[in-house]
């Protein structure tokens, strides 16, 4: 069944042209091919303000520069993030986005009574791709994947996307053409399935 698939590029290089980069085409070109709608954000491209405050977060108004990227939000069915490992975590423009864009009347709402907030997400998967000059399997066994674990579970699951799936690729700097191109066919195949 179709799907509509928002890829968002976390590569904070306005100039593109890195790994990232190509692997959200290889991506798109593969969910297109199986006939998905395929909508795409490119975080480096978008001038909006990090949060400084509670009071920002909670209740400050989405810049206008973010509607956009919240209206293919709330649109997609599964969202695609794809972002270099840097100082362990993800870069510091994509989790300012990150907060910008799932806020309060967006992405969870607080309870009346209780303290679980509701989950606006809800009903939506998601996948991060993510590049590293490590070992893609150190950072999974040996590091514990821990960045991308709290990305799943601290905010993308708390606004409901489930489920979460990820996929590491590792040792990039060092990579040859021919596993790059394995690289591109595994993200078109993924692409393809709407995964």
């Amino acid at each position: 069944m179709p799907r509509t698939i928002l890829i968002i590029q976390g590569h904070p290089d306005p100039a593109g042209g890195h790994l990232c980069h190509a692997l959200a085409d290889a991506y798109e070109e593969g969910a297109r091919g199986a006939g998905h709608k395929v909508e795409r954000v490119a975080v480096a491209q978008i001038a909006f303000p990090l949060l400084r405050t509670e009071a920002e977060f909670e209740k400050g108004a989405l810049p206008e520069s973010l509607t956009e990227a919240r209206d293919k939000l709330l649109a997609a069915d599964h969202v695609v993030i794809i972002f270099p490992l840097w100082l362990g975590t993800m870069p510091a423009l994509l989790k300012g986005f990150l907060e910008q864009l799932l806020r309060p009347g967006i992405a969870f709402s607080y309870p009346e009574k209780g303290f679980m907030p509701k989950k606006l997400l809800a009903g939506r998967s998601a996948r991060l791709i993510v590049t590293m000059g490590m070992p893609a399997l150190a950072y999974r066994f040996y590091f514990f994947a821990h960045s991308v674990r709290s990305l799943k579970r601290n905010i993308l699951r708390f606004v409901g996307f489930s489920p979460v799936r990820d996929t590491f690729f590792g040792m990039v700097a060092n990579a040859d053409q021919a596993k790059v191109e394995s690289w591109l066919g595994k993200m078109k195949a993924l692409g393809a399935k709407g995964a």
